[in-house]
């Protein structure tokens, strides 16, 4: 196992001018972070592949990995032309995670709101997702890049339906970012969640997340499940996630790839985000 911070997980100190993407790598190595993943948020690295082989050489220097490229998509569009140029696009960002020499880049598929993803639309646009991943996943086996959906956006959300997603692309090199908190997005217990899916994870994020009912409206910071139950984001391990048992599933099923602390509170990031790397690291050596 190779423990590191998402970039994302910084996104508040590069937005407040803090920190650049550089400032970012060597601020995870100086954490003892193992890797960095890279998600291009408060940065761009679109057509930029100076600022890609600046990451990699940054990387090289102190001493970390850049571990995973997550990048957003959505591939169901109201033409078939608009359908080939989200293709296209995609397929440049592989374009960029081969510069940035990972082996790992997810990306997303598709994002619908609560009340539109009811499990007859799902298997109405499955042939249409499956399409795009596979021949994204086509395109990435050159450079030996195994590609992954995440369980987010509501759609592609529960085990059962990234499952039947990884299960109709039937590729090698097509896997799970497999995300500890987003299960509770759609009120999926994330025990029970990472049980089912640990064996299709390619990547790991580790998440925590504060729960409320829908009993009362929560208000500021906080947004709503699927069924209408509330989230906040909470430094990794103070939340209400039984990150122990969680942990102690990922480690007893042997899986031995990057875990990322990702992080999404109202808390200082920074702070935050060592915080959490800390008690990963100290609840995978009690397991």
């Amino acid at each position: 196992m190779k423990l590191g911070i998402s970039s994302y997980s910084l996104l508040g100190a590069m937005n407040a001018k803090k920190l650049t993407i550089l400032d970012a790598i060597q601020w995870v190595a100086e954490q003892g972070g193992e890797h960095i993943e890279i998600v291009p948020m408060g940065f761009h690295l679109d057509n930029d592949f100076q600022l890609a082989d600046a990451i990699r050489q940054k990387a090289d220097v102190v001493g970390i990995e850049v571990s995973n490229y997550a990048v957003g998509a959505d591939f169901l569009k109201p033409s078939i032309e608009e359908f080939e140029e989200e293709i296209a696009r995609v397929k440049k960002e592989v374009d960029i995670a081969q510069r940035l020499g990972v082996k790992l880049m997810r990306h997303d598929v598709a994002w619908k709101a609560p009340n539109e993803i009811s499990i007859q639309e799902f298997e109405r646009d499955l042939p249409i997702l499956s399409e795009a991943c596979q021949r994204i996943a086509e395109y990435a086996a050159q450079f030996n890049i195994v590609t992954s959906v995440e369980n987010h956006g509501y759609y592609v959300q529960a085990s059962d339906r990234v499952q039947r997603l990884l299960h109709s692309v039937d590729k090698e090199n097509f896997k799970t970012t497999l995300d500890t908190g987003n299960f509770l997005c759609v009120d999926e217990d994330p025990v029970s969640a990472v049980k089912k899916n640990i064996q299709y994870a390619s990547m790991i994020h580790v998440k925590d997340f504060y729960i409320r009912s829908s009993a009362r409206n929560m208000g500021e910071g906080w947004f709503q499940t699927s069924s209408g139950n509330y989230l906040r984001g909470a430094i990794t391990g103070h939340g209400d996630i039984n990150l122990v048992e969680i942990i102690k599933v990922i480690k007893q099923s042997g899986y031995d790839g990057y875990i990322s602390i990702e992080f999404e509170g109202m808390e200082e990031c920074l702070e935050a985000s060592k915080i959490g790397l800390d008690m990963v690291r100290r609840i995978w050596k009690e397991v």
